[in-house]
């Protein structure tokens, strides 16, 4: 479902100064998504926030539903399958990727969230090398990794959209998984309860892997 655009005082030709975070259109996070992003397409976008710079856009975030039923109750059941969201796209243009905008930039989106609401989110590490040093200084849980496993094969890069009868198979890299708990002190005790993912206290490091946005390449071969 795409997301209906909070006015605000830059449309209105006030120009904001400084940087500030504020509610955006679908429309608006195509070029980061499609032109910079590694997927290079876009998902399911319920929320989108935007970074600004003195009233320019320089990133983006995204939330929507996740694409599996499964990931929806298995974060915290049944009852809260409908609660739940996953951070599906980050961007911030490379030229202002520094200073924490990043992490600034989902800090205050994830307070612009509704209350009660899981967000889950991945850093790619077996693809793309990714460790998830944002999620870590916005103060998500690590939940762990995920297992490598191979999906159908898709011309789009995803497995949802496989041609009927495809054989082929492309491989689903090991990703880290974090989850941010939205809410009241109160609400956050509750859905710390009802998380199913186990809590692990010390954050994965590494070296996070910077890739050329005009031409990304995973490091392993068979993944997009």
């Amino acid at each position: 479902m795409k997301s209906e655009a909070q006015p605000d005082l830059f449309w209105f030709g006030i120009c904001k100064q400084g940087r500030y975070v504020e509610r955006i259109t679908y429309e608006q996070t195509k070029p980061f998504i499609l032109g910079i992003h590694y997927a290079r397409r876009m998902p399911n976008v319920q929320y989108a926030y935007g970074l600004f710079e003195d009233g320019k856009i320089v990133g983006i975030v995204t939330y929507g539903q996740p694409a599996s039923p499964f990931l929806c109750k298995g974060i915290a059941g049944e009852e809260n399958r409908h609660n739940v969201l996953e951070l599906n796209r980050l961007v911030v243009l490379p030229e202002y990727n520094g200073k924490n905008n990043a992490s600034f930039l989902v800090g205050n989106s994830l307070k612009m969230l509704p209350n009660h609401t899981f967000v889950v989110s991945y850093a790619d590490w077996g693809g793309w090398q990714h460790v998830g040093y944002v999620y870590q200084a916005t103060n998500f849980f690590y939940t762990g990794m995920t297992k490598r496993r191979t999906d159908i094969a898709s011309k789009y890069g995803h497995s949802r959209h496989y041609k009927v009868g495809s054989k082929e198979r492309q491989i689903r890299t090991e990703k880290h998984r974090y989850v941010y708990l939205v809410g009241s002190k109160r609400d956050r005790r509750k859905m710390l309860n009802e998380l199913r993912y186990p809590i692990i206290s010390q954050y994965p490091k590494g070296d996070s892997r910077k890739y050329d946005t005009k031409n990304p390449k995973s490091i392993v071969k068979g993944v997009k």
